[in-house]
């Protein structure tokens, strides 16, 4: 069972035991009881803070961070991100099974748009404002020089938000690259979905072009 990261959701520090939500709160509710194993709550961040690079996702699985209580921990989506996060110098190993795994991130830190599991995988627009201070929380962690890796159009409007940034003015792109502020460069993917993947939109080719350019930028050239 991963810990508590914090504790009252008002303040936007995050606690396990948020429940701002009520749609999310009684789908997840429902879930524990038809799957008392399952982690069934809110789901922390992954990764020590302060670290250079952030990836934003959009929401836990159903049956993988939801179930095991880890970001991308258990379902598809993991398979290439963590793959992808050891290959450049991010992640101990390839393949994030459990918690207690033993796997390791190197400055690097790993969250959601929206912490609790969204019926459908499709949080509303008042979900990912409500979840967005704690948002606010991680990024106001990451250092000068460092990255934000935004998967998915929506993490990218939610990283937008946070920083208090005008929506237009930063459109998505995969592969894009957008100077947020002066110290914080935000780039941009498609999620590493289950869809994305096997319809071709996102090619592992295409996930490690982005790695690679993230590994040019200024504050991450250096490889742990």
């Amino acid at each position: 069972m991963v810990p508590d990261g914090g504790v009252a959701a008002a303040t936007g520090t995050f606690s396990s035991d948020c429940r701002r939500c009520p749609r999310l709160a009684a789908f997840l509710a429902a879930h524990r009881r038809e799957y008392p194993q399952h982690y069934g709550r809110p789901v922390p961040s992954f990764g020590p803070s302060q670290q250079r690079l952030l990836l934003v996702g959009l929401a836990p699985g159903l049956h993988g961070a939801n179930a095991t209580g880890r970001p991308f921990t258990g379902d598809f989506a993991g398979r290439l991100l963590y793959a992808t996060l050891h290959r450049y110098g991010f992640a101990s190993r390839p393949q994030s099974v459990a918690v207690d795994d033993g796997l390791e991130l190197f400055d690097c830190r790993i969250t959601n748009a929206v912490r609790c599991v969204p019926p459908q995988n499709r949080p509303t627009p008042a979900e990912v404002r409500s979840c967005n201070a704690y948002l606010c929380e991680e990024l106001a962690a990451v250092p000068a020089g460092g990255v934000v890796l935004a998967l998915g159009a929506i993490a990218h409007a939610a990283v937008l938000r946070a920083l208090g940034l005008r929506q237009a003015a930063y459109r998505f792109a995969h592969g894009a690259v957008h100077a947020a502020t002066p110290t914080l460069t935000l780039v941009d993917s498609y999620h590493c979905s289950r869809y994305n993947t096997q319809t071709g939109r996102l090619t592992a080719g295409m996930f490690a072009e982005v790695f690679a350019r993230i590994r040019e930028l200024p504050g991450l050239r250096d490889a742990p």
